[in-house]
């Protein structure tokens, strides 16, 4: 499986069975003039130098943090296919930053709620608060410095940004599909307002009495009475989960 830390900088299957390695020294000459320029006045990145035990790569952004040896990171690199070359360890390396831990404080202020799966199974799916990086959609778990007040506004909050989130109807026969242009698990913070979605599918031409969602996080969410949502899901090669509009508010946060 591809390590998407480190984006689309990873090379096809044959380079990931036999990747060339990274060389630790490349690695930390890119690092060296690269890290600065991804630094923000909230973000620290940057090297840290230690005699007779390697660098170590430090990632801090209010209270999350993250520390990896540069030897480790090469190797993580290495396994993930990434292109030998100043460019593809450049393009990985930024990646690699961008899939940072999500501070408290950013998702109060920019979380938008969608529905991700709830377990390793892929069986069950539950609401989760996302942060926007680019393209990329960042989960958020709360430190253990965020009381419940803080963790219920937060996603408070969040549920609030889904209903502004632009998402894409298209209705083909009786089915119709949610999808978002750029950041496919968008396409459920639909969800956060399911009578919402209705009216608007009604008024798209299709009469649904008795609204049935088949989500699979990180793909577009179909919308169907109940029997043919349940055909839909059988159809399907990949995992998803089956239930009725009125079932989404009752959801875990996870």
């Amino acid at each position: 499986m591809t390590d998407t830390r480190f984006g689309g900088s990873s090379a096809g299957l044959m380079q990931r069975l036999r990747p060339t390695r990274i060389g630790v020294a490349d690695l930390r000459e890119v690092a060296d003039g690269l890290l600065p320029s991804l630094a923000t006045p909230r973000l620290r990145v940057g090297l840290v130098k230690r005699s007779g035990a390697g660098s170590v790569v430090v990632v801090e952004e209010d209270e999350r943090q993250v520390r990896i040896g540069l030897g480790e990171l090469a190797d993580d690199m290495t396994r993930a296919g990434v292109p030998p070359t100043a460019a593809g360890i450049s393009a990985a390396l930024t990646s690699w930053v961008a899939h940072r831990p999500v501070p408290d404080a950013a998702a109060a202020a920019a979380g938008i709620a969608v529905l991700d799966w709830s377990d390793a199974r892929h069986a069950s799916v539950g609401w989760r608060v996302v942060v926007l990086r680019g393209d990329l959609a960042l989960p958020w778990t709360p430190s253990t410095a965020a009381g419940p007040a803080e963790v219920h506004r937060a996603r408070s909050a969040a549920s609030g940004r889904a209903h502004d989130v632009a998402l894409d109807l298209r209705v083909e026969g009786p089915v119709a599909l949610w999808s978002h242009a750029t950041v496919p698990v968008l396409a459920t913070a639909a969800l956060v307002a399911p009578e919402r979605m209705l009216r608007r599918i009604t008024a798209a031409g299709l009469a649904m009495t008795d609204m049935h969602v088949v989500v699979t996080p990180h793909r577009p969410v179909a919308c169907a009475g109940p029997g043919i949502a349940a055909r839909l899901a059988g159809e399907t090669t990949e995992a998803s989960v089956t239930l009725p509009s009125r079932d989404l508010a009752d959801l875990p946060w996870t």
